[in-house]
């Protein structure tokens, strides 16, 4: 339930990632909920774990492994008494740790709840808090603010306590050093391949393994059900084309933004700065200003020499070893008095004495450039699709709301709503339970409405879901193709190739075992071994995990020492050559250090939740769970 809040909060991440593998796949949650309905599954310290509840974890798993693997993900890979035995086993964890938060009385405040429902950005609008945005979201997913409230604060109380029990691992300092040695020890290895290819064309497979191929997997040739469907997508850009503004909001919107649309008249002045001081007197500014005069009349007498003039004479420096050139500017960017004179100045024009808050300036024109601004006709569609855009984002939560209601409470036709909110009614095809053509559309809630009783038989709109921040979508099926088999000699050739394939490389593997034994018993002439290369487990120069471990696990006590590895094209020896012993750094074994100490919080927490179930009476209906169906 809680995955699109979860999914913003980077803390309740790395708190997950402490907890066990078939726990860790669906949030912690629930586990004082009362399903009256339905077989008990199993039974913890006389709480029962129902069918329902079963169900909806592994629901909840599916649509996490959906979302991470994308096209990728199967279904049947759920369908099996191992995994839906891990999956028992997590939702038993689960509801040990709820019982033993409850007899220690721990809690979460309210303040902190308050902190973790504001810092989700799904809940803000413009980086902020939004109350309306809150409520609309909730009841999108068909929660109130007392429910989701009242779970998010027993799912936090258990990631404070999976936290602590986490965080908890040590790790000596000669274990980490020893474990940085390790893995900063380096080999010169050289590689040889057995390729499969070349194989391939001495391997025959015969018709009936094809057949027989092709009928005890025929699940890999399933054609999936699919359906298509007409949708609507309500977000702040949809709702853009129906607002209207104002054509005394564009003209005020272009007067306050007038330097958005092109460039500015640009003027390049020098001068020569008579400084004096900030609140200087009556006096002092006489004094400045009888010095300016007599350097304007030694300008105005060779107004060739300004730029040697302002070197020696002016109180600038930034300026001043640049002969007082302050390069080009535009409105805005001079103090008032400075930018009004130089404004009025023609080119080469020489001013008299403007007094700033800095002192008097003697300014030059040097240069002029003119400016290029849009008239309002012309950015006028620029500036109303901007305000509209404003518009619309304002009115989106009220929007939401409605839009929620008109699919649910007209649910035959997507009509009323795309006529109320002036949306198109797009379609797509080609949609299965696990994936969607669309990429916005590729949401587990989505996928799984589409394939309801109610969407499917009876043709109605499925619920506004939230499939992106901001984005509620709506569908109803219009066509429905239920799952088939792909023909026998459609699939044949494909399945004749796949054997061939596996074949060649069995018999590459065979060939490379039998050359790898030869060499590590000395028989037989070395082969080709390519150019020789170091290697270290931190920098495996490309090589796969497995081949690192293999290469490192070879007994260097005598070399050379050789190891290999399967690989997707045949089978790979490795030469080992030289061992080469290298001091880890400081933050290598620091690091080692801290993985060490995480892995040992991790066996703290299981040895934890091991230690509350040997103290209740745990119950599992092993019958019922074999028997179970992966529900649809």
């Amino acid at each position: 339930m809680f995955d699109w809040v979860y999914g913003n909060k980077r803390a309740v991440q790395v708190v997950l990632g402490l907890i066990t593998i078939p726990f860790a796949l669906w949030g912690i949650s629930f586990y004082e909920r009362a399903y009256t309905s339905g077989d008990a599954v199993a039974s913890v310290g006389g709480q029962k774990i129902t069918e329902q509840e079963f169900n909806d974890s592994l629901r909840q798993q599916q649509d996490q492994m959906r979302r991470m693997l994308g096209r990728n993900y199967s279904a049947a890979m759920f369908d099996s008494p191992a995994m839906r035995m891990d999956l028992l086993e997590g939702l038993i964890s689960q509801r040990l740790l709820g019982q033993f938060a409850v007899r220690r009385n721990l809690s979460v405040s309210d303040a902190d709840l308050r902190e973790m429902i504001g810092s989700v950005p799904a809940f803000q609008e413009d980086g902020k808090f939004s109350k309306p945005r809150y409520e609309a979201l909730l009841r999108a997913e068909n929660l109130t603010p007392q429910s989701f409230e009242a779970s998010l604060r027993r799912d936090l109380m258990l990631q404070q306590l999976t936290a602590a029990l986490g965080e908890s691992g040590l790790a000596s300092k000669a274990a980490a050093q020893q474990l940085a040695q390790i893995r900063a020890q380096q080999r010169e290895i050289a590689e040889y391949a057995v390729p499969a290819e070349p194989l391939l064309a001495k391997v025959a497979v015969a018709p009936q393994a094809v057949k027989m191929f092709y009928d005890t997997n025929s699940a890999r040739f399933q054609i999936p059900e699919s359906v298509g469907i007409e949708y609507l997508v309500l977000n702040a850009d949809a709702l853009t084309a129906a607002e209207q503004v104002n054509p005394e909001e564009v003209k005020a919107y272009y007067e306050a933004n007038a330097a958005r649309f092109g460039e500015p008249e640009q003027r390049r002045a020098s001068h020569i700065l008579i400084a004096f001081k900030a609140g200087a007197n009556a006096a002092d500014k006489a004094k400045a200003k009888e010095r300016a005069e007599k350097i304007l009349a030694e300008v105005r007498k060779s107004p060739a020499g300004f730029a040697e003039i302002a070197k020696k004479n002016s109180d600038d420096p930034g300026s001043a070893v640049k002969g007082g050139d302050l390069d080009y500017f535009s409105r805005g960017m001079m103090v008032r008095p400075f930018e009004e004179a130089a404004f009025k100045l023609k080119l080469n024009e020489i001013s008299d004495p403007v007094e700033s808050d800095f002192g008097y300036h003697i300014i030059r024109l040097t240069g002029i450039k003119a400016g290029n601004v849009k008239t309002l006709d012309q950015v006028r569609p620029e500036i109303e699709a901007t305000l509209k855009k404003q518009q619309a984002g304002r009115r989106f939560a009220e929007a939401a709301e409605a839009f929620t209601n008109l699919v649910y409470d007209q649910a035959d036709s997507l009509k009323p709503a795309a006529d109320r909110f002036k949306l198109p009614v797009q379609r797509a095809a080609g949609f299965t339970r696990e994936a969607a053509p669309v990429a916005l559309l590729n949401n587990p809630r989505l996928l799984t409405a589409l394939f309801t009783d109610d969407a499917i038989k009876n043709r109605r709109n499925t619920e506004a879901i939230e499939v992106a921040p901001g984005t509620l979508v709506s569908a109803r099926v219009v066509d429905h193709k239920a799952a088939s088999l792909r023909p026998y000699d459609e699939v044949k050739g494909e399945i004749g190739k796949q054997l061939q394939g596996q074949e060649a490389l069995a018999q590459a593997r065979k060939q490379g075992v039998e050359l790898l034994e030869a060499l590590k018993n000395g028989k037989g002439a070395q082969p080709a071994f390519g150019a020789v290369r170091t290697v270290s487990r931190q920098n495996p120069q490309g090589l796969g995990s497995e081949a690192v471990a293999e290469i490192f696990r070879a007994d260097a006590a005598k070399l050379p020492a050789y190891a290999g590895v399967q690989t997707p094209g045949g089978y790979a020896i490795y030469r080992v050559s030289r061992v080469i012993e290298a001091a880890p750094d400081e933050k290598q074994a620091l690091g080692s250090q801290n993985e060490l100490a995480r892995a040992n919080g991790v066996g703290e927490f299981r040895a934890f939740v091991s230690g509350l179930r040997s103290e209740t009476k745990v119950e599992i209906n092993r019958a019922l769970l074999e028997a179970k169906q992966q529900p649809q």
